[in-house]
């Protein structure tokens, strides 16, 4: 009897630390995600300039975990071009949306130059499924810039969904240059998905300018 409630005591023990391991909250993955960028980029910031190839490789390392791909290459194409792609078509451009966002995210973050980054404080009541991190990034003049992550959970797990950053959408930019390319190619699919990482570069070139 006796060994048997020191099995039971030892089970209970050796439990403890896995029930108080709770997941991640929304705004962890975001701050834990985001100490990870900066942490990479600090050690290999120069080897990345010389060889872009490799510094996205490392934020798809870093970002695709924790990015919801599948979610936002649908809500890109919306219901109207998504219904009527094939599998192997959504497959294909979910990697070029994957390529197209590496791309968008590295180049700015090739300029950082330790600006202040600040996670903010979760504030409010917060939805189990859907939350909203909100973030500051200030540059050497002092100049704030908001950005806000829209997270969804998943199995458990907290995904990124959308980005605003200083006002743009980037959701809804992406969203609307889908619609334009499809216009432009006579509604040509293959072609859209083929050419969506020229059609993102453009957009940033623009973004940039504005």
């Amino acid at each position: 009897m006796i060994k048997k409630l020191v099995r039971g005591a030892l089970v209970l023990l050796l439990a403890v630390p896995l029930l108080a391991t709770a997941a991640p909250s929304a705004q962890e993955v975001v701050q834990q995600t985001t100490d990870r960028l900066l942490a990479d980029l600090k050690d290999n910031k120069e080897v990345y300039r010389e060889n872009p190839a490799a510094f996205y490789d490392a934020l798809n390392e870093i970002l695709g975990p924790v990015v919801d791909s599948e979610g936002i290459s649908r809500s890109i194409m919306t219901v109207r071009y998504s219904g009527r792609a094939t599998p192997a078509q959504m497959q294909r451009f979910e990697e070029n949306f994957k390529r197209s966002l590496m791309q968008f995210y590295g180049n700015a973050l090739l300029e950082y130059n330790n600006q202040e980054i600040r996670v903010l404080p979760a504030s409010g009541a917060q939805d189990p499924e859907r939350a909203s991190i909100n973030m500051e990034v200030r540059d050497e003049k002092g100049t704030v810039y908001p950005v806000s992550y829209t997270m969804v959970s998943q199995d458990g797990r907290w995904m990124m969904r959308n980005v605003v950053i200083n006002g743009i959408n980037v959701g809804k930019l992406f969203r609307d240059q889908f619609a334009q390319s499809m216009r432009d190619n006579r509604n040509d699919l293959d072609k859209v998905i083929d050419t969506w990482v020229d059609v993102i570069a453009r957009t940033k070139s623009e973004t940039g300018k504005s």
